[in-house]
């Protein structure tokens, strides 16, 4: 696709198309340019190559751009060109990123259709070495058990007593409580994690 996206349009689209498939899939995320400032986004379109972002500040052409998408994690590449609406970029990933990028955005592309519930849309690992910590505002840090990990956040076994929207950092990870349940919490990241991070030996 991004290659493409260098050459006039009118030759652009068909090769553009065999080599990936545009998705209308509309996520929200941000995304940093290289002055190190963050700003909201959207996608208009997204392929496995690259993805059209609705954003409030143009990277410039062969400027890097590093965004992260609600669902898709942390996604890196260059801008290739500015649009009306914000601007269009590459996807820099390895061929196993790349391939696990492919099915996430192939069901993102078909959930609707295939009616599945929205608390299903991400794959859930146990993680081998479940120990991990609740760290607090107040800096004080508490042992959890994590049951599983998606992309989007965490269910882990805590004895704490914390109301739902409590920002906690799980590990490493900023998160918050969503979901109270006995024994327990849910938490959902203030990021999604990269897609190649996600087997059963992450330690968050």
């Amino acid at each position: 696709m991004l290659s493409a996206l260098q050459t006039p349009r009118a030759a652009a689209i068909p090769v553009e198309r065999r080599r990936h498939r545009r998705m209308k899939v509309v996520l929200l995320g941000r995304y940093m340019l290289p002055s190190r400032l963050e700003y909201p986004c959207q996608t208009i379109d997204i392929s496995p190559g690259g993805v059209h972002l609705a954003a409030p500040a143009k990277a410039a052409p062969g400027e890097r751009v590093i965004v992260y998408l609600e669902h898709l994690g942390r996604i890196e590449g260059s801008c290739v060109r500015t649009t009306m609406e914000g601007f269009a970029m590459t996807i820099t990933a390895t061929s196993r990123k790349r391939e696990k990028f492919t099915a996430q955005l192939t069901w993102l592309a078909n959930r609707d259709e295939l009616g599945l519930p929205e608390d299903r849309r991400h794959e859930r690992i146990v993680p081998r070495n479940p120990r991990s910590l609740f760290a607090l505002r107040d800096g004080s840090e508490h042992p959890v058990r994590v049951i599983d990990i998606s992309l989007s956040g965490a269910a882990v076994t805590s004895d704490l007593d914390l109301p739902v929207g409590t920002p906690v950092r799980l590990g490493s990870t900023p998160a918050r409580i969503v979901r109270r349940f006995d024994g327990g919490y849910a938490v959902e990241f203030n990021f999604p994690l990269s897609a190649d991070l996600l087997d059963e030996n992450l330690e968050l």
